[in-house]
């Protein structure tokens, strides 16, 4: 790792900015187009609705009811510095959104629900860019096949030690992005990184 200064040494690297959804947050988000088109912003950065409706194969009209919807929600907020038109540009809010686990056993049956659709629609995107990554690898460099990775792992774990190593990998992953500037930006790319930690029983 490139050497710091010690001023750098001794900050905390930043936190991502995280969105903790309580019931009726979820509920405004827990719809698949509104997940793509937040990820979307998140991902890439401000747009106009024209412009993901685009992106993603949808209407305008459709994406610019459901960027009003994710705005009356908090999730994403108008870029007045973009926009240079009549069309307004979006931002995301937030870099980041964290489900509490009690949502998905509330006692309100749309919140339940809500829970399950937006577990669901991340569930797939994890599987639609693994499957592209496959399917575009042969595209990267040997360096990029090289660094990336498709593992599984099972442990013998206690709930509690299971938190503790969610926690760490976390700390880790956010710790990568105090990292100073490439020598060569060229070489910087978007890397996605996903985990998933769950028990299962031991087969009889």
């Amino acid at each position: 790792m490139p050497e710091k200064n010690a001023d750098h040494e001794a900050a905390e690297t930043p936190e991502p900015k995280v969105r903790t959804l309580d019931s009726r947050s979820l509920r405004g988000l827990a719809h698949p187009l509104r997940i793509q088109l937040l990820r979307a912003l998140r991902m890439s950065g401000p747009a106009t609705a024209s412009q993901l409706a685009e992106r993603l194969g949808e209407s305008s009209g459709a994406t610019s009811y459901h960027l009003r919807q994710l705005a009356a929600h908090g999730f994403i907020e108008e870029a007045p510095e973009r926009g240079k038109g009549r069309e307004r540009w979006w931002k995301a809010a937030h870099d980041g959104t964290r489900l509490d686990d009690s949502l998905t056993l509330d006692d309100n049956p749309e919140t339940r629900g809500a829970a399950e659709v937006f577990l669901a629609e991340i569930m797939k995107i994890h599987a639609q860019e693994l499957t592209s990554w496959l399917g575009e690898s042969v595209d990267w460099s040997p360096a990029w096949r090289r660094s990336s990775d498709l593992s599984d792992f099972s442990l013998r774990l206690t709930a509690e030690q299971t938190h503790e190593l969610v926690h760490r990998l976390h700390e880790l992953i956010n710790s990568y992005r105090d990292l100073p500037p490439a020598e060569n930006p060229d070489d910087v790319e978007t890397v996605r990184i996903h985990t998933h930690a769950f028990p299962r029983r031991s087969e009889a």
